[in-house]
């Protein structure tokens, strides 16, 4: 790869990674990723921004192939995808120092090996002269990590925004050019990784927003020249109350929960809620998770299996516990065969979640006249418990 210019003296020198499909083992990266990292070179001192994941080392040192001195390394985030390569970018320039928040320095040699007297602490607020370019590094702590920051640079009104305002997406744009893409894979960013940390994330956002921002370049993902588009839509993720829309999410074996699941569908659209279905066997997480961040309530239908929810279900349960989105409801719907026991307590699977817990629409075997009656008694409750979301 060879350097991109973003500014005068300020380039992006990342990677690129086409084929990524998975991350951290959990999270799904269809359209790919990149991992991006800075560099800013002023009239006295050059400043590298993050480095990149370890399996790309080799596309940001030949990037960097014709500067001959690093001062420093900024690293916003301890996370390998960020830190990877720090080590390799230090032993080629043996007189660079790593900049990170305390937490950071912390992280860094615990997750990457790297000596102590190699590494030195900033403070919020506290600025580093480049000559004729400052970084002044702002604390963003839980976004995602306890020790992330950001880094701002004053002259030229980009902020290097770290996982903030980032997507898993690889393009060759540079920038935001397909609005309606990008926006798609910032928000399954937002939902699988900041959603669980959505207080934290909207203070940040009011933090960094007060800026007078030209440039967000953040650590994944296309940058953006026309900040307000992707600062309103992260604002709106993290701030803005549950709808009128609720998330039918099942799985089936033999059919019986998934016709409920086509009935309670039916009834909900036809009492104004907005639904959206997705059977727990085949669909991606990521789309789910997506569509969690307005909902206000989820309806889980699963039959029973070895004494409890089919383990799908139960997965989602731990997923959808686990990210913390604005749910005022839930309901767990399905089929059982010798008993309804294994099904009658949701709230156990949801315990981080301060829901109201609907009462569930169960059946033997299956559906009929009166289960499919429950379902629309049901339906008609959450309709009435929306009425008057957005």
């Amino acid at each position: 790869m060879s350097l991109r210019e973003i500014a005068d003296g300020v380039w992006w020198c990342g990677a690129v990674d086409w084929d990524r499909r998975m991350f951290d083992a959990l999270v799904p990266t269809p359209a790919g990723t990149s991992y991006n990292a800075y560099l800013v070179r002023g009239s006295e001192k050059t400043a590298l921004l993050d480095t990149v994941d370890e399996t790309q080392q080799s596309a940001l040192l030949d990037s960097l192939r014709d500067v001959p001195r690093l001062d420093y390394v900024v690293s916003h985030h301890a996370e390998q995808d960020h830190s990877g390569t720090i080590p390799a970018v230090l032993a080629r320039y043996p007189e660079a120092r790593v900049l990170a928040t305390p937490a950071g320095c912390n992280l860094l040699r615990d997750l990457v090996d790297l000596p102590a007297d190699r590494v030195q602490a900033v403070k919020d607020g506290e600025t580093l002269p480049l000559g004729g370019k400052t970084l002044r590094f702002l604390a963003t702590p839980w976004v995602h990590w306890p020790e992330t920051m950001v880094s701002w640079l004053e002259e030229d009104g980009i902020l290097f925004s770290c996982d903030l305002f980032g997507s898993h997406l690889a393009t060759s744009d540079l920038y935001a050019e397909d609005r309606l893409r990008v926006c798609h894979e910032a928000q399954r960013y937002y939902a699988q990784i900041m959603m669980p940390y959505a207080k934290f994330v909207a203070k940040n956002i009011e933090k960094v927003g007060a800026l007078p921002l030209r440039v967000i370049a953040p650590s994944h993902g296309p940058l953006f020249r026309d900040p307000e588009f992707i600062v309103n839509a992260w604002r709106e993720w993290a701030s803005a109350p549950p709808g009128n829309a609720a998330v039918v999410a099942y799985v089936s074996m033999h059919h019986s929960t998934r016709k409920m699941a086509a009935r309670l569908v039916e009834t909900l659209t036809a009492q104004g809620v907005r639904v959206e279905q997705f059977d727990l066997a085949a669909t991606d997480l990521g789309l789910l998770a997506m569509a969690l961040i307005h909902a206000s309530t989820l309806c889980l239908g699963t039959p029973a299996v070895l004494n409890g929810l089919h383990p799908f279900a139960a997965h989602a349960a731990y997923v959808i516990n686990a990210l913390k989105p604005k749910l005022r409801h839930a309901a767990l719907f399905g089929s059982y065969g010798w008993g309804p026991k294994p099904l009658e307590n949701l709230a156990a699977h949801l315990p981080d979640l301060a829901l109201e817990i609907l009462p569930p629409a169960l059946c033997r075997g299956r559906p009929r006249d009166p289960d499919f009656r429950a379902l629309d008694a049901l339906a008609g409750n959450i309709a009435a418990k929306h009425a008057g979301a957005g």
